[in-house]
């Protein structure tokens, strides 16, 4: 089809995020970051892969203060990574328990530290180690004079910005599940156990198109469901449930992440008017989401509209949040986060509220932010409780 975009990026992509970092850096006297969590390796490289599933080696990517970055990676990446733009490419067999690249990276930082200078490390919300603390504490005690600044702040401010080309990318994954979503009252039934409504709603993804499908959730019960993150059981829908699917589909590591609600033979009015107040909750997200607008703003126009029917000030914590290589990514649509949107941000708005025994409801919808406000990029739910 001529409307699927061409997978990867070219060069031009990663030097431009390469030298938007430098710049950085530059302002806080860093020389250098050093990467080691999946989406921060690929955003920089175009490194690409599954075997990152395996726990059993670490990998390692290090942009300078100035030039491409460097990768210190196991063996077995080494001809994937050739293919990348990078040129200097590090390596070492691995595992090996004893020295998991270590002796490779003291080398790479050792001038570094023997000048005292700084380099970055993310160490903030929503990132890890992904090595072993152990190995981080060898290494660091190589490196006598290396002073360690938390890069978490570099890394947010880049990626939350799409660039055309992700943007594009995260916006045919949003059509796939859209399309997707479309087919569902083909495939879902009474009678059918939801675990095999899970099953048909992953093929069909995949033949629309989808490279994978890593995230699906959701619940369903009568007259409306009591959890969305447990996995499916074999119960058998029936007429009165309510059912709710939620999915982060990929395509050339790229996620949508939104969700549907639908009813079985009939709903009741609680359920009805929950998916009215939380349509219209995503309605005034979405004229509220525009550039220099606080994320906790659209949080509490959101909340505003929730509260005429649930005033417990939503217990999830936030009602959406950014979205790209990652299903969650910063900033988030919460009362703590002052975060300013700008323009080219791909954010969920992500209501939800309680409602009877224990039950819930969530809405979600997929934006871009334009300069003149926000464009869906999920095809907008049905204003009224679909009865399948």
């Amino acid at each position: 089809m001529s409307d699927i975009p061409v997978r990867g990026f070219q060069e031009t992509e990663f030097s431009a995020r390469t030298k938007r970092a430098q710049r950085l850096m530059a302002t806080q006297n860093i020389a250098g970051m050093l990467l080691m969590s999946e989406p921060e390796v690929r955003y920089f490289s175009g490194f690409h892969t599954l075997f990152w599933q395996s726990p059993t080696r670490p990998w390692f990517l290090f942009v300078p203060a100035q030039g491409k970055p460097i990768a210190v990676i196991p063996e077995i990446g080494a001809n994937l990574m050739r293919a990348t733009w990078l040129d200097d490419i590090r390596t070492w067999s691995a595992p090996a328990p004893a020295d998991d690249g270590l002796t490779l990276l003291a080398a790479l930082l050792g001038p570094i530290a023997a000048r005292g200078d700084t380099i970055g490390i993310m160490k903030g919300h929503e990132t890890s180690l992904r090595m072993p603390l152990g190995d981080y504490e060898r290494l660091m005690a190589r490196l006598p004079g290396l002073k360690i600044a938390d890069a978490t702040g570099i890394i947010r401010s880049l990626r939350m910005i799409k660039s055309a080309a992700e943007i594009e990318k995260i916006t045919h994954i949003c059509a796939i599940a859209s399309r997707t979503f479309d087919q569902v009252p083909n495939i879902a039934r009474e009678g059918q156990a939801f675990e095999d409504l899970f099953r048909s709603f992953r093929r069909e993804a995949l033949s629309q198109g989808a490279d994978d499908i890593p995230y699906l959730v959701g619940g369903a019960d009568q007259g409306g469901y009591f959890d969305v993150i447990s996995p499916p059981s074999r119960r058998p829908l029936a007429g009165g449930d309510i059912f709710m699917l939620d999915t982060g589909v990929t395509w050339d590591g790229y996620f949508c992440d939104f969700d549907r609600n639908f009813a079985i033979g009939h709903a009741d009015d609680a359920s009805r008017r929950a998916y009215d107040v939380l349509w219209r909750a995503t309605q005034a997200g979405i004229e509220a989401a525009r550039p220099g607008v606080m994320c906790s703003e659209v949080f509490q126009t959101m909340q505003n509209v929730i509260s005429t029917m649930d005033n417990q000030g939503g217990d999830v914590g936030r009602l959406g949040h950014g979205l790209g290589m990652q299903l969650t990514e910063w900033p988030s649509h919460a009362a703590f986060d002052d975060t300013i949107i700008k323009e080219n941000m791909v954010l969920t708005l992500e209501p939800s509220l309680g409602y009877g025994d224990g039950r819930i409801m969530v809405h979600e919808e997929n934006i871009l932010v334009q300069s003149d406000g926000a464009k869906l990029l999920s095809k907008r739910a049905a204003p009224q409780l679909p009865i399948l």
